[in-house]
C-alpha cells in the first residue's frame, strides 16, 4: 500500500509595486450613491478602482464583464 503524497499548493505572487486594475459596475441608486457618499465624507479608495454607473445591475450582462477583462482589467467587482 503506497502513500499518496499531496503537495501544497504554491501561491502566485504579484511583482512588488504591482497593483491590480478593478472595474467596478455599480447600481445608481444603491452601490453608487455609497461610492458617492464615502466621496462627500472624503474617504479615499484605491485611484485603480474604476467606477462605472449603470441604471441598474439588473442591466449588466455577462458581455462588460468579458470585454473588460478583454481590455486589461484584472478584476471585476458587481455591486448592487
Amino acid at each position: 500500500m503506497e502513500a499518496q503524497v499531496q503537495a501544497e499548493p504554491q501561491e502566485a505572487k504579484a511583482p512588488q509595486g504591482w497593483e491590480p486594475t478593478i472595474l467596478a459596475f455599480a447600481c445608481h441608486f444603491c452601490a453608487f450613491a455609497a461610492a458617492d457618499l464615502a466621496g462627500v465624507m472624503r474617504l479615499s479608495y484605491s485611484p485603480n478602482v474604476r467606477i462605472i454607473r449603470l441604471p441598474c445591475t439588473g442591466r449588466m450582462d455577462h458581455y462588460h464583464a468579458l470585454r473588460a477583462f478583454e481590455r486589461g482589467v484584472d478584476g471585476v467587482f458587481v455591486a448592487g
